[in-house]
């Protein structure tokens, strides 16, 4: 069992940044690859980023890739989401989300176990 929650979300104006966190409980944290997945109002829930139990390997969305840095910190329990050049168009709940599997091209969110509550991130142009 994981438990995870979010933290960091709040409003940014275009072109800034915000840095998501997402600390999960439980002692097998570095068994899971961890993802990263935003909603916005009146939209199906998206994939955004992904990195694989060590750490070592990391996938993104067209949408974001340049501009996001999905990472974690095993000693901590907790990964992190950097969002530079944030746009309008980023603006939705961004939720953590954890990954028994081993594969790292994982972009459906059925494919996850375990979801966070959500943070709400809003970019103001």
């Amino acid at each position: 069992q994981v438990q995870l929650v979010e933290s960091g979300g709040g409003l940014a104006q275009a072109g800034g940044s915000l840095r998501l966190s997402c600390a999960a409980s439980g002692r097998t944290f570095s068994s899971y690859a961890m993802g990263w997945f935003r909603q916005a109002p009146g939209k199906v829930r998206e994939f955004v980023a992904r990195i694989s139990r060590s750490g070592a390997r990391t996938y993104y969305a067209d949408s974001v890739l340049g501009r996001f840095t999905i990472s974690r910190d095993n000693a901590k329990n907790t990964v992190y989401l950097q969002m530079n050049s944030l746009e309008p168009e980023d603006t939705a709940v961004y939720y953590c989300a954890a990954d028994s599997g081993g594969l790292m091209v994982v972009t459906s969110d059925s494919e996850y176990e375990y979801w966070g509550q959500g943070t709400q991130v809003t970019v103001s142009s």
